[in-house]
């Protein structure tokens, strides 16, 4: 976690150098402030920011270094447990076809056919994925 929290670090300080050296730049070339990059540049270093410091506190909040920072340690020292996952499930790749659509038509032309034709899908897929385990071989 420490090595994420100094990639993060980072990635803010780098991002608010380029900011400042692209507003400069423009602000030079151009004599005026080109909206659209520097709040891009200044947002990027922001969110690289809250991640840094989400981070730190998560660290400082679970006391002390974790088993994944020492240099000694081993995969198989870390917690095991990471989750259930569903390596069956079909449900992932038709919602992100349903979802694809759904962007494809709000991207290309305005096509909102499309759009509208790809919410039932969406919602379909998302019911499908959330209930898996209700029904069938796998229901619990």
């Amino acid at each position: 976690m420490k090595s994420n929290i100094v990639i993060f670090t980072i990635v803010a300080v780098y991002f608010v150098i380029v900011g400042a050296l692209y507003t400069g730049w423009n602000l030079i070339t151009h004599s005026r402030l080109e909206w659209a990059g520097t709040v891009a540049l200044f947002g990027c270093a922001g969110l690289a920011a809250f991640i840094a410091v989400y981070l730190w506190l998560v660290q400082r909040k679970l006391g002390g270094t974790m088993i994944e920072d020492l240099p000694e340690s081993d995969v198989d020292d870390g917690n095991p447990e990471i989750g259930e996952f569903s390596p069956w499930s079909w449900w992932p790749m038709f919602f992100a076809f349903a979802g694809s659509l759904f962007v494809l038509g709000l991207c290309i032309g305005f096509q909102f056919w499309l759009t509208y034709l790809s919410i039932p899908l969406v919602i379909i897929a998302a019911v499908g994925w959330v209930y898996e385990y209700y029904r069938g071989h796998f229901a619990r």
